[in-house]
């Protein structure tokens, strides 16, 4: 995503400024204006593949250094993309080709489960009759692996929508769930992030979530003052978002969400936070980010006093 300026659009954006070109030559100025960003698009079409394709390859090896390279090569490439709504779209159109979706091979190798693995003799025994090719991951996901794999299903989600139900059929909230509570404070903190982006306007994460009472992990957590005070922090944000921008709905999924945190947080703590979470409809990015760091630490705030 890093290439120089294609030489054939020199000439077309300097005559732009040209006031002496008569109106006869406009039509065929507009042509080869259009052929310039036909080139264009097709040249960015193949860069975003190119990227792509190296970084899934290198996301599948059987060993984690050779994973963990694929995704900060993917994660380098999505903050590219996001910089762009023509990169947008192009990463949209790759994620309907099978053999470029970025979400499946996320949950089939660096967010596999240890138990998943074809590690029994008669499964590959059966796979080698059937013709099937089994999966098998010779060395088992590191804590940056997995931290890594989550800020790339993050991004995933977050550029494209339907990334989220691509993560669904992958059982994404069981899974994100399980390293929510057996893994470190790296994992913990990036899982938080990556369950708000794969739960927003997809009502069968939230019901997923909800029916693993997600909820009751989360407060748990910030409950604890025994845990990170930064994670700590990290759970009052996603309750901020879980009810300002997920559970903002007309018909939310999440249906007893204001019951449940009255229960776990008592009642001060949850109107603290109901009132917080609609921060920031007016603010930029910017002032949002802040806004929610500040009503973060009020939420926390509130329940160290009890």
């Amino acid at each position: 995503m890093y290439l120089k300026k294609p030489l054939w659009s020199e000439g077309i954006q300097a005559g732009k400024g040209d006031s002496t070109e008569s109106d006869a030559e406009m039509p065929a100025s507009t042509v080869v204006g259009e052929l310039v960003n036909s080139l264009n698009r097709q040249r960015l079409y193949r860069e975003v593949t190119l990227a792509l394709r190296t970084g899934l390859r290198d996301a599948c090896a059987e060993f984690s250094f050779l994973r963990v390279r694929g995704l900060r090569s993917i994660l380098k490439f999505l903050q590219s993309v996001a910089k762009s709504d023509t990169t947008i779209h192009i990463f949209s159109q790759t994620q309907s080709l099978p053999e470029l979706q970025v979400v499946p091979v996320l949950f089939k190798h660096s967010l596999k489960e240890a138990g998943d693995d074809y590690n029994d003799d008669r499964v590959g025994n059966l796979d080698h009759i059937l013709g099937v090719e089994p999966i098998k991951i010779t060395s088992p996901s590191t804590d940056a692996e997995v931290a890594l794999a989550l800020r790339v299903l993050e991004g995933c989600c977050l550029l494209h929508p339907e990334s989220t139900a691509l993560a669904h059929q992958h059982k994404a909230i069981k899974v994100l769930m399980n390293i929510l509570s057996t893994r470190g404070v790296l994992e913990q903190g990036a899982c938080l992030d990556a369950l708000i982006s794969i739960m927003v306007d997809s009502s069968s994460n939230q019901m997923d979530f909800e029916e693993c009472n997600g909820i009751v992990e989360v407060a748990d957590l910030i409950r604890d003052k025994q845990v990170d005070e930064n994670l700590r922090l990290k759970c009052g944000e996603f309750l901020l978002l879980l009810i300002g921008h997920v559970n903002g709905r007309e018909r939310p999924s999440l249906s007893t969400i204001h019951e449940d945190i009255m229960q776990l947080l008592g009642e001060k703590s949850a109107s603290l936070i109901w009132a917080a979470s609609q921060f920031g409809s007016t603010l930029d990015p910017e002032q949002r980010l802040t806004a929610l760091h500040i009503q973060a630490r009020r939420v926390l705030e509130s329940l160290d006093l009890y």
